[in-house]
């Protein structure tokens, strides 16, 4: 073996024993929710190294030693497109290997319905010389108890019990008439 070893094929042995490695196009695909970044050989053609940035596009991608490196490093024959699962050693040979980036991943946009920290109405700021916002531009949120129906009033509270488990009688049960065992 080489001696001169860069501290991250130092790390290539624990990539094999924790089964963290993803192998071939197919595969990726697949396990895209599982995937923390991708690693490209130099020897990949220019058509398959556009591919995989287009249909990896949410993720990291490296591009960094030959499929004959690979071979010897994680012994497998042929391969020019390794993934990585997410795990703590993923993130470490990631952080070394940052520098031969060939993409920024594109962080996908929020779905509707889920909170969305750039929707987040703003304080709106005081004038300039007050040290204070006035109460007039200030929003003031106020609370109002429901209108009750005619079927909530009946209720006990008028429509603001407890509509869990815990305020309910526990029901014995069924099929057990036997009185309960004394406690030693």
């Amino acid at each position: 073996m080489n001696e001169n070893k860069t501290t991250v094929e130092r790390m290539f042995p624990f990539v094999l024993r924790s089964g963290i490695l993803l192998v071939g196009r197919e595969t990726l695909a697949r396990s895209k929710g599982r995937l923390h970044f991708v690693l490209l050989t130099t020897d990949l053609s220019e058509k398959s190294r556009e591919r995989m940035i287009q249909d990896f596009c949410y993720y990291p991608i490296v591009q960094r030693w030959t499929s004959a490196d690979l071979e010897v490093f994680f012994g497998v024959k042929g391969a020019k497109v390794v993934g990585f699962r997410k795990s703590g050693l993923a993130q470490s040979i990631y952080a070394e290997l940052k520098s031969f980036r060939v993409n920024k991943p594109i962080t996908p946009v929020r779905a509707e319905g889920k909170r969305d920290d750039s929707a987040v109405e703003a304080r709106p700021e005081p004038a300039s010389g007050q040290g204070r916002v006035s109460s007039s531009t200030r929003t003031e949120r106020t609370f109002a108890r429901p209108e009750r129906s005619s079927d909530r009033s009946s209720r006990p509270g008028g429509g603001w019990a407890r509509r869990d488990n815990q305020s309910r009688p526990r029901a014995k049960r069924a099929g057990s008439s036997a009185p309960p065992r004394p406690r030693a």
